[in-house]
C-alpha cells in the first residue's frame, strides 16, 4: 500500500514527470478548432469563410444574381413592376397596375415585395403565403426577374465572380446559354419527327454559324466582366477565380427543340475550351420533363456517341416523394448514369428510391461520378434537409460528394452557408469538408492531368513528387486543373497555418 501510494505521489506531485505532447500538425490544429466551435453558427461561419473552398461545380447564371441587383438592373433599363404578379415587364410604367422600377428603393414595402418575388427569402423561417410550396414560389422566380437579366450578362459574370472571391472559391462551372441557340431550333421548322438521324440533319446546317456568333457573344460577355468584377486587382484581374461554362438545355419545351438545344450544345463545347461539359435543367417534376425524361436521356447518349470528349454533368434525382408519383423517382438518377453517361449529377436527391439503389450506389462509387451537394437549395425546393438528406448516404457508399450553391442569389446563401449547413446539420468535420473541397477540382471539368496520381488528397503525380521541383512546374504548366489543385494546397497551408 505505502509503495502504491508514493507512486501515486510521484506522478501526481512536483517530482513527476509529464509524457512529452506530440505536437499536433497544422491541419490537425484547424480540425480542433471545428470541433470546438461546431455547435456556434456564427463562429463557423467566421471559420469557414476563410477556408479555401475550391470550386463550385453547380451554379446557374441567373439564379446566382440577388433580387436587390435585377432592381438595380431594371431600374437602370428603365424597365416597370407588375404590381399584380410582382414581375419586371417592359415599359411603359404608367398602365394601371405598374410602377417604374427607378426609385422603387424609396418605397420600401414594394422593393421588399419585389425582393420577395425574386427570391425565396425568409421560406424556411415561415415567411410567405403558406400555400405556395417551396418549388413552386423557387421556380417562379425565373419569370420574375427574367426581364432584367435581358443584356447583363456581363454584369452577371462578374457579380458570380465577386461573390465566389468573398466566399474563397477558387474555381466556377457556371450553367449558361446562349440566345443565339434559338437559329438552330428554328432550323427545326415545323416537324414533329422523333427521329435523332432526320432531327440532325435538319438543324446541322445551322450548328457552325449559331456556335461561332455565341463563341463572339462570350469574347464580349468576359471581356466587360473582367472589368466590372470589384475583387479585381492588379495581382488578380480575374479576382483569382477561373470560370468555365457549361451550356444549359431547358427540359420543358417540346422534345424536338430539347434536342436542338442539346446539339447546339455539344457542338459549343467542342468549338471553345471555355465551355466544358453540357447539362439540362428546369424543373424535373415538370410534367413535360417526366413525360419525355427517358428520352432526353437517350438524347444525349446519341449526341455522345457523336461528341466522344464532351462532358455531362446532369441534373437528376431533384425529386422526393409526394412530388411525383414513386413510379418515377425509380430510374432517373439510374438513367442519367448508365444511359447518358454523366460524370457528375446534380442534386441527387432521389438515389433511395432509385430500383436497386445499392447497385446505383456501389457503381456510382467505383466509376467516381461526383454528386453536387446543394444543401439550401434541397431544403427550400423539396423539404429535404438533416437526416432525411441523402448525403450521409452516398458519403457511407463511397460515392464521391461536392457541396455547390445551385442558385445563391434566389436562395439568398452562398458558398460558406452551405459550409456551414454541412457541419450543422450534417455533422461533418474539417477534414470531411477539406477533402470535399479537393473533390471539387478533382471532379471538376477543368482540362489537364490532376495533381493527384489517383484520389484527391493521396499521393500525387509522379512529376510533382517534389512540389517545388522544375518537373513539376512544367506538369502544372500544361494542365490547368493541377495547377488549380496546386494553388489550393497551398492555400490550405496558409489558412491551416494561421491562428483560428
Amino acid at each position: 500500500m505505502r509503495k502504491t501510494m508514493i507512486t501515486m505521489m510521484l506522478l501526481l506531485g512536483t517530482g513527476a514527470t509529464a509524457a512529452p505532447r506530440t505536437p499536433q500538425s497544422p491541419a490537425a490544429r484547424t480540425a480542433a478548432t471545428l470541433d470546438r466551435i461546431a455547435d456556434s453558427p456564427p463562429r463557423l461561419r467566421i471559420f469557414l469563410n476563410a477556408m479555401p473552398k475550391g470550386g463550385d461545380l453547380h451554379n446557374h447564371n441567373g439564379g446566382s444574381i440577388y433580387a436587390e441587383d435585377f432592381l438595380r438592373w431594371a431600374a437602370a433599363g428603365g424597365l416597370c413592376i407588375a404590381t399584380d404578379t410582382w414581375r419586371v415587364v417592359d415599359p411603359p410604367c404608367d398602365k394601371p397596375g405598374r410602377i417604374p422600377a427607378a426609385g422603387l428603393e424609396k418605397d420600401y414595402a414594394s422593393y421588399s415585395r419585389a425582393i420577395d418575388a425574386f427570391s425565396t427569402r425568409g421560406f424556411e423561417s415561415g415567411v410567405g403565403d403558406p400555400m405556395v410550396s417551396g418549388y413552386n414560389r423557387f421556380f417562379a422566380t425565373f419569370d420574375a426577374f427574367g426581364v432584367a437579366s435581358r443584356g447583363n450578362n456581363a454584369a452577371s459574370f462578374a457579380l458570380t465572380r465577386d461573390q465566389a472571391a468573398a466566399d474563397h472559391v477558387a474555381y466556377v462551372e457556371l450553367g449558361s446559354g446562349s440566345h443565339q441557340v434559338r437559329k438552330v431550333v428554328e432550323a427545326l421548322g415545323t416537324t414533329d419527327s422523333l427521329d435523332f438521324d432526320q432531327l440532325y440533319a435538319k438543324i446541322a446546317p445551322a450548328i457552325p454559324t449559331a456556335v461561332a456568333a455565341a463563341r463572339k457573344d462570350y469574347d464580349g460577355y468576359e471581356a466587360d466582366a473582367l472589368s466590372l468584377a470589384t475583387c479585381a486587382t492588379p495581382e488578380k484581374p480575374d479576382c483569382g477565380v477561373a470560370m468555365r461554362y457549361l451550356p444549359t438545355a431547358i427540359r420543358t419545351v417540346a422534345p424536338q427543340q430539347v434536342f436542338a438545344q442539346l446539339a447546339f450544345n455539344f457542338a459549343l463545347v467542342e468549338a471553345d475550351p471555355r465551355f466544358v461539359g453540357v447539362n439540362i435543367a428546369a424543373p424535373e417534376h415538370d410534367p413535360i420533363a417526366v413525360r419525355d425524361y427517358a428520352l432526353h436521356m437517350r438524347m444525349i447518349a446519341w449526341l455522345k456517341a457523336r461528341h466522344p470528349t464532351v462532358k455531362l454533368s446532369l441534373h437528376a434525382g431533384e425529386l422526393t416523394l409526394g412530388l411525383v408519383p414513386p413510379r418515377d423517382l425509380a430510374f432517373h438518377i439510374r438513367e442519367a448514369v448508365e444511359v447518358a453517361g454523366a460524370k457528375r449529377i446534380g442534386h441527387g436527391i432521389d438515389i433511395s428510391y432509385e430500383k436497386d439503389a445499392p447497385a446505383l450506389l456501389k457503381r456510382m462509387a467505383r466509376d467516381r461520378i461526383d454528386v453536387e451537394i446543394n444543401l439550401t437549395s434541397n431544403a427550400v425546393i423539396l423539404g429535404v434537409k438533416g437526416k432525411a438528406h441523402p448525403l450521409s448516404l452516398y458519403r457511407e457508399y463511397g460515392v464521391p460528394v461536392t457541396l455547390s450553391t445551385d442558385d445563391e442569389g434566389v436562395s439568398r446563401s452562398d458558398m460558406t452557408n452551405e459550409y456551414v449547413r454541412a457541419v450543422t446539420e450534417q455533422g461533418l468535420r474539417y477534414l470531411d469538408l477539406k477533402a470535399m473541397v479537393r473533390d471539387s477540382l478533382q471532379y471538376s471539368f477543368l482540362p489537364g492531368a490532376s495533381l493527384w496520381a489517383d484520389r484527391s488528397g493521396g499521393a500525387r503525380a509522379s512529376a510533382c513528387s517534389a512540389m517545388e521541383s522544375p518537373a513539376c512546374a512544367t506538369f502544372l504548366a500544361a494542365s490547368p486543373k493541377a495547377a488549380k489543385q496546386a494553388q489550393l494546397e497551398r492555400d490550405f497551408a496558409t489558412f491551416e497555418a494561421a491562428p483560428h
